[in-house]
């Protein structure tokens, strides 16, 4: 008979997540080892391996559950657009900075998203891929309805990639308490949307 999990369970593997986040933005994806990740942790390449089987299982781990969290952020922002009756530029714009709210505290993870998706098993990679093509469809979405007559079947990848190129590399240059904050931000490319894209 299996071991029951303790109520920690779930919080520890949160903790290797971090770390391994960390681990493989620092050193790539490659080059850390489990070694690595369990030195790190504080602990040993043993523990370690008791919440997870192999370096691929940790990746997939992160990469599924922020693959997740990112959809989540489209459904609170239409659920909040919808709640606060908001209209269709408006909801764009709540998006926006929900995006880029869980981008401030997601640096590492998104570093993995855009980096090593490559590294997971095909199956995995499928899922995560799916996952991705899910967000940029939902933002096309939003992006039709907020500018119906700017963002058309002809334009809309490249519009929706424009938006997603202003959002998605921040982690390489915008620093938490650096000279402006993400929510600052945030609010640079709901101007710039407004602008650049209102008829």
């Amino acid at each position: 008979m299996a071991r029951p999990k303790s109520s920690q369970h779930e919080l520890k593997r949160d903790e290797i997540l971090d770390v391994a986040a960390q681990c493989f933005a620092d050193r790539s994806y490659p080059a850390a080892s489990m070694n690595d990740i369990a030195a790190a942790c504080g602990t040993s390449k043993a523990r370690l391996y008791h919440y997870y089987e192999s370096k691929e299982a940790i990746l997939f781990d992160l990469l599924d559950r922020y693959t997740q969290r990112l959809l989540a952020v489209i459904a609170q922002a239409e659920a909040a657009a919808q709640r606060r009756n908001l209209d269709d530029r408006d909801a764009l714009h709540e998006l926006v900075r929900g995006f880029l709210e869980e981008y401030e505290h997601s640096a590492t993870r998104h570093v993995a998203l855009l980096h090593d998706t490559k590294f997971l098993g095909v199956a995995q990679r499928d899922l995560i891929v799916n996952r991705q093509r899910d967000v940029v469809s939902a933002v096309t979405r939003f992006l039709r309805r907020a500018y119906p007559k700017r963002v058309t079947s002809v334009n809309q990848t490249p519009v929706t990639m424009m938006l997603f190129g202003m959002i998605n590399w921040t982690f390489t240059w915008l620093r938490p308490g650096g000279a402006m904050s993400y929510a600052a931000f945030a609010e640079e490319v709901v101007a710039m949307l407004d602008q650049g894209l209102a008829s």
